[in-house]
Parts: structure tokens; C-alpha cells; sequence
């Protein structure tokens, strides 16, 4: 039982990444007045699997992130804090 708990926090806290880097995403696009085709088309990127991002429904990539942090200009590093 032990190790079913530690996956499901281990799941639980791979959640709660993805959703707060989707929030901060958002946020840096959203400051830019852009919508998310925009922001996907910069980064070759389909419209809905930037909204998947953005709502922390898929795990990035890190090239990916990449990708986002470079069309918005910015440190990848700010995706993270």
C-alpha cells in the first residue's frame, strides 16, 4: 500500500507543475495581449495543445518550453517560479 501512496503523491505533485506552469503561460500571454494561436503559431505549436498546456492537461516537453519561453521572451527559469 505504502508504494501506491507514493505514486499518487509523486502524480499529485507532476499535477500541480504542469498546472502552475500553465498558469504562468498564461499570464506571460495574456500580458502580451495574445491569444493562444498566437502564442502557438510563434512556437509552431497547435492551438489546442497550447490550451492543453496552459490548463496543465499534458506534461511539456522541455524543448517545448523552450519553444514558449523563446516567443515570449523570457528565461525559461520564469515558467518555473
Amino acid at each position: 500500500m505504502k508504494g501506491s501512496t507514493v505514486h499518487n503523491e509523486a502524480a499529485s505533485r507532476q499535477e500541480q507543475l504542469q498546472r502552475a506552469i500553465g498558469e504562468r503561460i498564461r499570464e506571460f500571454r495574456s500580458s502580451k495581449g495574445w491569444s493562444q494561436e498566437r502564442l502557438g503559431d510563434l512556437c509552431r505549436i497547435h492551438r489546442s495543445h497550447m490550451g492543453q498546456i496552459e490548463n496543465g492537461a499534458t506534461n511539456p516537453e522541455l524543448s517545448t518550453l523552450r519553444k514558449i519561453a523563446d516567443a515570449l521572451d523570457i528565461p525559461i527559469a520564469s515558467l518555473f517560479s
